[in-house]
């Protein structure tokens, strides 16, 4: 229903692993030990309401994952689609950053659900030419978008971590 608003660009939803805990419950730009973009609530349980009960309600997110994403054909060409100079990592991200450029929001739904068996048909981007890859996509994205980065994702609390995705202070 989300993706039915004219304000709306992409719409995401909660995406758990084989194990019920969450694979995916929106995306914050600065998140990670890259720095580039990270899950929030990752791993936690799927009984878990999430801090402040976000994972209860539908929300606005800086991106959603394209695990299971949901566009206008329109917004999708208008954006440009997906860049695939980011032939495996970020290029959601990205698409849903150029939505955000455009004046769209991007919405997460927690009553959208689905497993996800993420990396299961490509491997791991932890060793080898895919952590190579990965590397490479990580920082042609810190730089594209660097002014975002710099800002702040305009979703989530600068007081909260940047290395942890489950809303802790940042000391």
């Amino acid at each position: 229903m989300y993706a039915q608003r004219p304000d709306v660009g992409a719409v995401g939803a909660k995406l758990y692993y084989p194990d019920k805990t969450i694979q995916h419950a929106g995306v914050v730009i600065g998140l990670g030990a890259h720095r580039t973009a990270g899950h929030v609530h990752y791993r936690q349980k799927r009984e878990n309401l999430g801090y402040m009960g976000r994972l209860c309600y539908a929300q606005n997110m800086s991106a959603v994952t394209g695990a299971c994403l949901l566009v206008k054909k329109a917004l999708y060409e208008e954006a440009g689609g997906l860049d695939e100079s980011f032939a495996v990592s970020l290029n959601d991200v990205d698409f849903c950053l150029k939505l955000r450029k455009l004046g769209y929001l991007n919405v997460f739904t927690p009553f959208a659900e689905a497993y996800h068996y993420e990396s299961a048909s490509r491997g791991s981007d932890m060793t080898g030419e895919a952590a190579a890859r990965y590397n490479d996509e990580s920082a042609r994205f810190r730089e594209k978008w660097k002014e975002q980065l710099e800002a702040g994702d305009p979703y989530f609390n600068p007081n909260f971590s940047l290395d942890k995705s489950d809303f802790s202070l940042r000391v």
